[in-house]
Parts: C-alpha cells; structure tokens; sequence
C-alpha cells in the first residue's frame, strides 16, 4: 500500500512537472491543462486546432503519421490509415466479426479470442501499439506548449470499458511513454468540466455522450465531491458514423447510386462518408448544403437530415429509458442532462433529449473539448494544485498473475484506490490438465521475469477436460491494510484454493520508484518482447489445432490439400523459431485462409456422414 499526498508544498510532486488529462476518443483526441486555475485545451503549434483526429497512417517505409495530416490519406489511401481504433481497444475478433463493415483496412483473425490485429502491408498491429501513436502526438503537443517533458498522464474511457479495455488503455500510455496515474470514466470527467461536483447537496446526472463512434448514457450519483456511477447503457458501435452512413444510404436511394458497389470501392466509400460528415456538421448552422460528386450536384437539406437523425436518436433514448430502469429511477429524478460528444452539437438532437429528460440541457462547454476539461481537472487534483488537500491510499505497483509465454496479465493496475477486488477468467492450455499452478507478480513491466514474484499456489483436481473448455476464475482482493488475497475456482466443478499475501512488504518507496521508471524507460522492447511472446504462443495452438485437423479428416483430404497444409504447417514452425512476429502472423493467416473453406467441408462432411447413420469419431 502507498499513500499519494496530492499537496504541491510537501515535494511529492515537483513544481517544474505537468500532470495533463487526455481525452482518447474514438474520432478526435485531445489533450488539456490546467493554467492560472483555468482548464483549457492545448492547440497546435500553430496556435489553432485543439483536435487532433484519430487517424494514423502509415508510409511504404512504415513510418506513422497522426491527425490531419493521416486523415488526408483516408481517401488517398484507405487500406493504410486506420481511424475508430478506440472500437477496437480490448476486443477480440469475436467481439468485431460482425461489425467490421464500419473499416476499411484489415482486421486478420488467427485467434478469434486473442486480442485483435491490423494488418498494414506486411506489419500487424494491435490496438495498443495504434493508441499509442496517437497519444505520443498528444504528448508532442503539450511538451511544445510547456517547453519541459511531459511523463505522467489522466486518460479518460468510456463508463462501459471493462477491465481490459482499461488496461489496453493503460499499456498504449505506457508505450507512449506516459505514467497513466488515473483512468477516469468520461462522464465524471465532463461533470467535473462543469463544476457539478462543488454543487451542494446530493445530485443525480445524466451524462449523454454521442461521439463519433459510440454513444454511452451513464446516470451519476454525486454527493461530497463523490461520484457513484449508478448505471450505464449504450452501444459501442452507434455514433455520428452511422448518422454519415444513413445519409449515404439516403443519398443513394435519392440519386440511384448502388450501395454494393460503394462500399467495395474504399476510396469513393471515404470521399462519401467525409461529405456526409461535412454536410451533417453544416446542416447544424444551415439550412441546406449543396456539393458536386462524380459530375453530379448532391444536395441535403435540415428537414431531410432531421428525418435520417431521428431513428438514431430514438434508439439512444431507447438506451436512456434502460439505464434509468437499471438505476432504478425515473427521469423526473434527474437533476442534470450533460451534454458530450462532437454529435450533440445538432440543435435537433439536443432538443429530442430535453424533451425525452423534461428539463434543459447543459451545453454551454463546447461537447468535443468538455471531457478533456475535466480529465485536466482531475490532473491538477493529483498535482496539488486545487485548494482542498486529499490523501488517497492507491495500490503503488500492478498486481497480476503469470500467463503463457512468461507474460504477466495485470488484474489491479497501479493507482488503484483501496480496498478494491478484481477478477477474471481464464482456461486451461493443454488437454486433460488437472493442476494449474498460480503465480501471483508485482510490477510493472511485460515479462514475470522482470517483475516481483509474490507467492503462488497450485489449483488442484480440474476433472480432466479439452483445453480450453475448464472455467477457472481468479479473483485479487485487497483490504485496506494492503493484504491480498488471492483465489482461484474452476467454475465447472466448484474446486477452489486461495492464498494471502502482502504485496509491498520488504519494498522501500525507493525500489517502487526505479521499477515504475524502469517500466516507462523499457516500455518499447518488453511490448516487442510481449508481442513475439503472443505470437509465438497463437501459432502454437494454431499448429496443435492443425494436427487435429489433419488426424480428424484424414479419410477425404486429398493429397494436395494435405501437402498444402503440411508446408504451412512447416513454415509456421520454423517462424517461430525466430523472431519476426510479423513473419509468424503472416503464415498464420497464409494457413488460416487455406484451412477456412476446408473447415466448411469437413462440416458439411460429418454431417453426411452422421445422417447416413455413421459414427463420427
């Protein structure tokens, strides 16, 4: 346990250092300050735009670019600039299969649970490595404006994040070269732009938050400067995107265009959904909007985009009605409607939801910068910079378990208030396994090996079963006297076993600060490290299953397809071997492409065969 003294006076934090607040968002990003007691959002050297689209593209050399300058190659070269990647943070390909129609670059699937890949060229990225691109940007940007390095952060997500979207948040700071001393929800964030958490008294708001990408409904409970998040609705994949596509949609059944054939063309896919976002945003101040596409005058009128917004809108209220039943409140009960996200600009949304909630809406803080403001405010809370003095009492150092590869999977980060329980689930990776050992790490860095080995137990008596198939759940607990307990239970059989140990002891604040620097300073090679280590361990299983697959449907492969296989198989094993994780994703999706269509046959084959009356073995 460690005690962070948020008090200027006392050294903790030097006078000379900025803590800044990020808004990581799934259109725009932003990054703000707290100057003379006054938030405000850092422009560009320039000294105009305080956003910074999140847009990255990438060169024939690799080579990324971030913000205007990337989104300018969304038409020019979609397949190499990547945007909406927050959507992207913490899921797998499970999570986005069906929703993949919203990119136009490629999402590569070698294990549908793993976190997901972009592939760019012959490189593959995941979300994290994409975030942290944009969040170096940012860092730029405030190291210019204050003319000193900028190492410590406040990031703000979504209320719905879970807890491995928060991570993924955590790890693209990291590599970004950031210390993420606070992972705030959004909606706290755009209350505390507005000062409601000086407000007397208990009040109940409702944060609406339409973005780019996503819109989230959170009903907040404040009293003594303490938010409660009482509940949370929405969509990850409703936003002002789809209100640019039903405008295309509109403009294609208006003008006779064929849809198919607009989405197969990236390029004329992006130079649409870019004026559909222009007339959108005009149509907020006038009454008509008028440009030329393909030699033809594409007009759109308010009342046209008023009907095209409404479904939408309805929908979000939709989410309204259902966070305000899961909190168990009507909406006469709400004191507050705080206005967030570049969509709520539209005085015909705003006007849908004062209607829907009876009462007027906060709007008076521009909606794209509002967030930001207030993940500033709470940076100049932890630099000591505002009047009332708070000790928090935070975990110092990560808590985690030991995962395959030697990586450490983080279950409570740092900076995490106390006392606080956290858990998740995991499986087995070999068949049949009935002892899982558990071992339980402290740090900060990628590898177990670089981290604080705390103790471990052994989970005995699984029933034996396929990998993968057991359910084992392990759960962190820490009290306020900063002891952790430790449990793990296989959910399928009701076997338990728990451990308790004392993270910090025999740990000086000395030691604590070098391994914290030490992780910032090496955050670059142990993500490598972790990367190859990931990649390696997804051809693994890739390779087992293929032995399957080939032991199972041996009797009606052809020898082709057969010889097919075992070459990939071969190259596959010999990548990882090496050291190129891209080599190694390369061939897993060479393979995975080949094997998809006769995966298809050996289904439709067991099913002929079962109907014939054959066992199928």
């Amino acid at each position: 346990m460690a005690r962070i003294a948020i008090n200027l006076k006392e050294g903790n934090i030097s006078k000379e250092e900025y803590i800044i607040g990020i808004d990581l968002g799934t259109t725009n990003s932003l990054i703000a300050c707290v100057t003379d007691g006054k938030a405000m959002c850092l422009q560009d050297k320039n000294g105009q735009n305080t956003l910074v689209p999140s847009v990255i593209h990438f060169d024939h050399e690799g080579k990324a670019s971030v913000g205007k300058t990337a989104k300018d190659y969304l038409i020019e070269d979609p397949e190499n600039t990547i945007y909406s990647v927050k959507r992207l943070l913490g899921k797998s390909f499970n999570d986005i299969e069906n929703k993949s129609h919203f990119i136009n670059y490629r999402i590569i699937e070698t294990d549908p649970t793993a976190m997901v890949r972009v592939q760019i060229r012959d490189k593959f990225y995941t979300p994290v490595e994409l975030s942290s691109e944009i969040l170096k940007t940012l860092k730029i940007r405030a190291e210019e404006h204050f003319n000193s390095i900028i190492t410590k952060a406040v990031i703000t997500v979504p209320a719905y994040f879970n807890d491995a979207q928060r991570q993924a948040t955590r790890d693209a700071g990291k590599l970004a070269g950031l210390d993420v001393l606070r992972i705030i929800n959004e909606p706290t964030a755009a209350s505390l732009a507005y000062g409601l958490d000086h407000a007397e008294g208990k009040q109940t708001i409702a944060v609406y938050d339409l973005g780019g990408g996503t819109f989230d409904i959170s009903i907040l409970s404040l009293e003594g400067g303490i938010f409660e998040v009482l509940s949370t609705n929405g969509d990850t994949f409703l936003g002002g995107d789809n209100i640019d596509q039903d405008i295309i949609a509109f403009w294609a059944g208006k003008y006779g265009w064929n849809t198919t054939e607009i989405q197969r063309n990236r390029q004329a896919n992006q130079q649409l959904r870019l004026m559909a976002e222009k007339a959108k945003i005009q149509l907020s101040s006038e009454a008509s909007f008028k440009e030329e596409y393909a030699g033809l005058i594409v007009e759109l009128n308010r009342n046209e985009l008023h009907t095209i917004i409404q479904p939408i809108v309805e929908t979000t209220l939709k989410y309204c009605k259902n966070a305000l039943n899961d909190a168990r409140l009507t909406k006469e009960k709400i004191d507050h409607i705080v206005m967030v996200g570049g969509s709520t600009r539209s005085p015909y949304i705003k006007d849908l939801v004062s209607q829907y909630f009876g009462k007027e809406v906060f709007d008076k803080i521009d909606p794209d910068t509002v967030v930001a403001l207030g993940a500033a405010i709470q940076a100049d809370v932890l630099a000591g910079n505002q009047r009332d003095v708070l000790l928090l009492d935070v975990t110092p150092l990560s808590l985690g378990i030991e995962t395959v590869g030697g990586l450490i999977d983080v279950l409570i980060p740092r900076n995490t208030k106390i006392p606080c329980k956290a858990g998740r689930q995991y499986t087995t990776s070999i068949d049949g396994q009935v002892n899982l050992k558990i071992a339980v790490y402290q740090g900060e860095r990628e590898l177990v090996a670089d981290n604080r080995k705390l103790g471990e137990f052994i989970l005995k008596n699984i029933p034996p079963m396929p990998a993968g198939l057991p359910k084992i759940e392990i759960i962190f607990t820490l009290n306020s006297d900063g002891i952790l307990k430790v449990k793990a239970k296989e959910l399928r059989s009701d076997t338990s076993q728990e451990i308790e140990i004392r993270p910090t002891y025999g740990i000086s604040e000395e030691e604590m600060s070098l391994m914290l620097l030490d992780s910032i300073k090496n955050a670059k090679e142990d993500m490598q490290t972790k990367a190859l280590l990931e990649a390696v361990t997804e051809a693994q299983t890739n390779l087992l299953a293929t032995q399957k697959f080939l032991k199972q449907n041996d009797s009606w492969l052809s020898n082709a397809e057969k010889q097919t296989i075992m070459e990939l198989y071969n190259r596959l094993e010999e990548a990882t071997k090496g050291n190129d994780k891209d080599i190694i994703y390369s061939i897993m999706q060479e393979l995975n492409d080949y094997s998809e269509p006769l995966a298809h046959k050996a289904m439709d084959y067991s099913i002929a065969q079962s109907l014939k009356g054959t066992k199928i073995e």
